[in-house]
């Protein structure tokens, strides 16, 4: 069996090609997923048991625990589960992959899911070429999808063939007789090949191959099968390494259930196998410590049984198992910023619209103090040097203006159903006003990503700003981040709300907008700047004017509501 360079080279592009489907799907998700599919998976999961039997039908569906755990991935990834609903559809895919086992020792059959993989592929590349963003997503979507089993299936393929040569492991029988030596030995050798083979079922069936040829017994297959658990485990956290910090817990929850499974089975595990022995017996199906016939079916009830009984013992414990992955996964500094989670918001209407509406105004103005820092950010790429800094600061405000998206989604739902109970004519009104306030802060958000989009053109461009220009520029962000103050001051504030200072800041910078346009007409004549440079230089000082206009529309907007509270 040989092994050189170019198969580990083809290893790596496997690896690749599956890390690339898992980014594709997690992303597409969140662009065809929306509140639809939020809601049917948190009917699904709603409860620990459901969400049990959700992980169980998924992973007999697609005869793939792997695979169900990526998807359980890329669907926290994608915010369409939360932790703790991930951990129990995890429990579930443990027990769904035994169908796997008896299929492979009833039938010696299992359809593989890769094979209409590449069709998939096929039939999604026109979709990615369309021009409704709705199609194009769904295309992206499928094309991940697929894409990730294709590179499931080529990572077996680059992987040293074991499961064709099982001859290789002859010299295990060896070993077979060792108790409790024995059984960890066997154990680490399926974990070893699961994550070589990259299917559990896979080596399962290996396992019973190695049985049937009178290398090793019964007990000794069980624990490979309890490796094969652990091995499992690794290809979700390779797909959560290009994940968010709870796709990476959910990861690593799937770690630990099985590592906390391993552990209490092998303690009990001469016992455990004993009581499988009798069960069989007592079905007709022979014992599997006398003979190899009844191996298989014994094989696959004892991985039927201990993933249903660790399920049992620690379905009460998701919660705790939630907690320890936030402390083993902490949350990175730049993602913590850019994490979408609602404060004040969580726990529907209160008793009184009155309540209700003060829980929207405090959601509004950590809204506000979050668009306050996303300029913060665009103001550090005036100065950034075209490094690794300024794409990572270019990324975060990316991914701040779709967090915001979801933010004036998620108020906006709040208000309407604020809006259905009966209100007020004052009410009515301040309902009114919050509408244009998360309007308004949405777009600061906009008109942020928009300016930062100015200043990457000009750093693919190797366009910067010196001089004039830039002296221009560091003048007008000033002046913006003035009315980004007094917005922030006037979120906080609980008092009346005073306009007029946003007001008389709007006109010095209307004014000073309207010098820069002269002078930059002024200058392209002269040829101070080529067009390229100057386009560049015109979008961001107007959409500088227009962010500063969505800032003072919402001290506009908090007079309004401060007057009818």
């Amino acid at each position: 069996m040989d092994y050189g360079f170019v198969e580990f080279l083809r290893l790596l592009g496997s690896l690749a090609v599956f890390l690339f489907g898992m980014k594709l799907m997690s992303e597409s998700l969140q662009k065809v997923a929306g509140n639809k599919m939020r809601a049917i998976l948190a009917s699904m999961t709603a409860n620990r048991m459901r969400g049990v039997f959700t992980g169980i039908l998924i992973t007999t569906l697609i005869q793939s625990s792997s695979a169900t755990i990526v998807m359980v991935v890329s669907f926290v990834n994608a915010g369409l589960l939360s932790l703790l609903e991930s951990i129990s559809v995890v429990m579930g895919a443990n027990i769904g992959t035994t169908v796997t086992a008896w299929i492979i020792s009833l039938f010696g059959f299992k359809f593989n899911i890769t094979q209409i993989a590449l069709p998939m592929v096929g039939l999604a590349l026109p979709v990615l070429f369309s021009r409704v963003r709705s199609r194009k997503s769904w295309g992206e979507l499928v094309m991940g999808f697929g894409l990730l089993f294709i590179g499931l299936e080529f990572l077996k393929m680059s992987v040293p063939d074991v499961s064709s040569n099982p001859e290789v492991l002859g010299w295990l029988s060896q070993y077979a007789h060792m108790g409790y030596v024995g059984y960890i030995l066997f154990m680490l050798i399926g974990t070893l090949l699961t994550i070589l083979i990259q299917s559990s079922s896979a080596t399962m069936a290996l396992t019973l191959v190695m049985c049937n040829s009178g290398w090793i017994n019964f007990d000794m297959a069980a624990a490979m099968v309890l490796g094969e658990n652990l091995g499992t485990t690794i290809t979700a956290n390779v797909a959560a390494l290009v994940a968010n910090t709870n796709a990476r817990r959910a990861a690593r929850a799937h770690l630990i259930f099985n590592l906390v499974g391993v552990v209490w089975m092998i303690i009990v595990f001469p016992f455990f196998l004993k009581g499988v022995a009798f069960l069989m017996k007592e079905m007709g199906g022979g014992n599997p410590f006398e003979t190899s016939n009844a191996i298989p079916v014994a094989l696959a009830l004892f991985h039927t049984l201990f993933n249903v009984l660790n399920m049992a013992l620690l379905i009460g414990f998701v919660r705790t198992l939630a907690r320890i992955v936030t402390r083993l996964v902490p949350e990175r500094k730049a993602e913590a910023e850019s994490t979408f989670t609602l404060q004040h918001i969580k726990i529907g209407l209160l008793s009184t619209p009155e309540a209700s509406l003060y829980l929207a105004r405090e959601e509004i103005s950590l809204f506000g103090q979050r668009v306050s820092n996303m300029f913060k950010d665009v103001q550090e790429l005036l100065t950034e040097i075209p490094d690794k800094k300024f794409d990572q600061r270019f990324e975060k405000l990316e991914t701040e203006e779709k967090v915001c998206d979801r933010i004036e989604i998620e108020i906006a739902n709040y208000l309407t159903k604020v809006g259905e109970t009966r209100l007020s004519v004052r009410n009515s009104r301040v309902l009114s006003s919050m509408f244009k306030l998360i309007d308004n802060i949405e777009s600061i958000g906009d008109s942020c990503y928009n300016i930062a989009r100015a200043f990457n053109r000009a750093h693919q461009q190797e366009i910067t700003f010196s001089g004039k220009p830039m002296e221009n520029l560091e003048i007008l962000f000033s002046l913006v981040a003035d009315t980004i103050q007094i917005m922030e001051l006037n979120l906080k504030t609980e008092d009346r709300v005073d306009a007029s200072v946003a007001r008389k800041k709007e006109e010095e910078i209307n004014v000073f907008r309207d010098i820069l346009k002269t002078e930059h007409l002024e200058n392209l004549e002269k040829g101070m700047y080529n067009y390229q440079k100057g386009s560049i230089y015109n979008d961001i000082f107007n959409e500088c004017e227009r962010l500063a206009d969505y800032a003072i529309n919402v001290s506009e907007s908090l007079e309004s509501v401060s007057a009818n509270l």
